[in-house]
């Protein structure tokens, strides 16, 4: 997720992808889109039922999982990050996130090659925005981080749509991890390692095949 700065607060950068004749194309989430998320609808009528405003409260979880991964990369860059634009509860909860990751990143020894780097795959006419691309611990990885309760099945197709852009534009993958950085010690903190991630491609590139089916009938 690439960050930038708008008054005081890290935003998601609009990335728009496009091929070397000029045209654009779908990235990854996009692509993801046509997924269907059973559980999103559950976990929408549930805070439905409650009261809550769902719209209010994932934007202010959003803009603390943005917050928490500027504050991340903002220090792998040696960089300053102006927080003025967030709630002190907001800076709070992307601190413990931040906090964690310090704690997981003492124990391994970490040289980034790429941070939020943009690639367009010409074989398959998709972009994406991976996280962190490292020699980590002597191996070349593909890291991705989340602010989330959980790893979802989505991350892990997401992670082999960046993989192949990696590897198609002559960066070697030798391991894949995905850092779930939670925001609170309920949340905690978790790392998964993926070995083999051949059936999680299959899934991805059945979800480009559809995408670009329906781009092309003129569904919605």
């Amino acid at each position: 997720m690439a960050t930038k700065t708008k008054n005081g607060k890290a935003v998601k950068a609009h990335i728009q992808y496009r091929n070397a004749a000029g045209k654009r194309v779908p990235g990854v989430t996009t692509i993801l889109g046509v997924l269907n998320k059973p559980a999103l609808v559950y976990w929408a009528n549930k805070m439905g039922l409650a009261g809550i405003d769902t719209a209010k409260y994932v934007d202010d979880k959003a803009d603390i999982g943005t917050l928490a991964h500027a504050m991340i990369f903002s220090h792998l860059r040696g960089e300053e990050l102006d927080m003025s634009g967030y709630t002190p509860d907001q800076v709070d909860l992307a601190e413990n996130s931040f906090l964690k990751y310090l704690d997981w990143e003492k124990e391994h020894d970490m040289k980034p090659v790429l941070l939020e780097a943009p690639f367009v795959s010409e074989k398959y006419q998709y972009g994406g925005m991976l996280d962190n691309y490292s020699m980590l611990d002597n191996n070349l990885t593909l890291l991705d981080y989340k602010t989330s309760k959980a790893i979802y099945d989505e991350m892990v197709f997401q992670l082999a749509g960046y993989k192949q852009l990696l590897e198609e534009n002559g960066h070697k993958v030798e391991g894949v991890r995905i850092l779930r950085i939670g925001r609170n010690d309920t949340e905690g903190f978790e790392e998964k390692a993926f070995y083999n991630l051949d059936e999680a491609w299959t899934i991805f590139h059945a979800c480009l095949t559809i995408y670009k089916t329906k781009q092309q009938a003129g569904y919605k």
